[in-house]
């Protein structure tokens, strides 16, 4: 089968290698469709912290189930699914208490012998495995699970209906993160971003404010002042230098920061702002189940069209060229698919 590597560095390849076997517990899908994630990119750059090159890229799938394991029996062939794409191992906290973020072990596609989605045929445990309705296609089933992370994100900021919201970064995350905290009936939201065209997805999606803080040293003070006053909730989903004291200068006292994006290095924190104000500062690693499910019944329901933050579809051979104009922010790039099944 063809499947697309990370070769090395910055270097996409297209290869011949054999089609996976099944365990008893598993299904084989052959891919209609595979979504480029942030995480993707940041192995294409040889900065991930466990999914290293020379690897069959890829964790977001949708696609059609083309043979069962004898153990499987609540999936069966020709079902058309997406997959929660992480397992955990082993006993620990995150198996234990069925948050599968929280394991120490927690293996995901690229991972050891699990092969990427970005391929012509992709292995899953039967137990990973979600359905798809008819309604949804297979390109909108590729983003349950990146809605999945904004859908725990809000979770994770306890997010209320009549809070003020800000995002910083209006990438594919972000904008995901906006129609989550949407779904949860927030009216009052503003996100911001480098990038107008990213910003435009975000009107798409009916926010209330957009704020391009490119060469802009007032962005904080211009978007507080566009919203009537500091926020409730702010949510990172770009990991760039500065950005924790800038969100918590957006934050109302008593305020929540949710650290969504995934960081390289070291953040400063003002701890005298974060205490004195009794702001906070919370984790968000992935999703857990409850997050995948809400995150599908959200594209299912139609209300927010998430499927507008996809700007290119390209059929596999194109893979190199989708993975440059994402790491190099061209051709209005904001979330691009590639396709296995024409």
């Amino acid at each position: 089968m063809k499947a697309v590597f990370v070769q090395d560095a910055e270097k996409i390849e297209i290869k011949d290698i054999d089609r996976p076997t099944i365990n008893s517990d598993e299904v084989l899908i052959k891919v209609a469709t595979a979504g480029i994630c942030g995480s993707d990119i940041h192995t294409y750059k040889g900065l991930h912290p466990f999914r290293k090159p020379p690897v069959v890229i890829g964790h977001e799938v949708a696609g059609e189930v083309v043979e069962i394991g004898e153990a499987v029996k609540n999936v069966k062939v020709g079902d058309r699914v997406t997959v929660e794409p992480q397992k955990g191992t082993g006993e620990s906290e995150g198996v234990m208490t069925g948050n599968v973020n929280y394991s120490d072990e927690r293996l995901a596609p690229g991972m050891g012998d699990w092969l990427g989605t970005m391929a012509e045929y992709f292995v899953s445990p039967e137990d990973l495995v979600i359905s798809l309705p008819d309604s949804v296609s297979y390109d909108q089933g590729v983003l349950v699970e990146p809605l999945a992370v904004g859908v725990h994100a809000a979770f994770k900021g306890d997010v209320k209906p009549n809070d003020r919201v800000a995002i910083i970064g209006a990438g594919p995350i972000g904008l995901l993160t906006l129609a989550a905290v949407k779904a949860k009936g927030v009216t009052e939201t503003v996100i911001t971003d480098v990038l107008d065209y990213s910003l435009d997805v975000a009107k798409e999606l009916d926010v209330t404010e957009t704020v391009n803080i490119m060469d802009n040293p007032n962005w904080i003070e211009e978007t507080k002042e566009r919203m009537g006053g500091s926020f409730d909730k702010v949510f990172i989903t770009a990991g760039v230098p500065g950005i924790i004291n800038q969100a918590l200068n957006l934050l109302k006292k008593g305020g929540r920061v949710v650290t969504v994006a995934m960081f390289h290095g070291q953040q400063e924190v003002d701890i005298e702002q974060l205490q004195q104000n009794e702001k906070e500062i919370v984790g968000c690693m992935t999703y857990n189940r409850p997050d995948t499910e809400e995150a599908l019944e959200i594209i299912k329901e139609a209300k927010i069209p998430v499927e507008k933050i996809i700007s290119h579809v390209l059929h596999y051979e194109e893979a190199a060229h989708g993975f440059e104009i994402v790491n190099n922010k061209q051709d209005n790039s904001v979330k691009v698919l590639v396709r296995f099944d024409s």
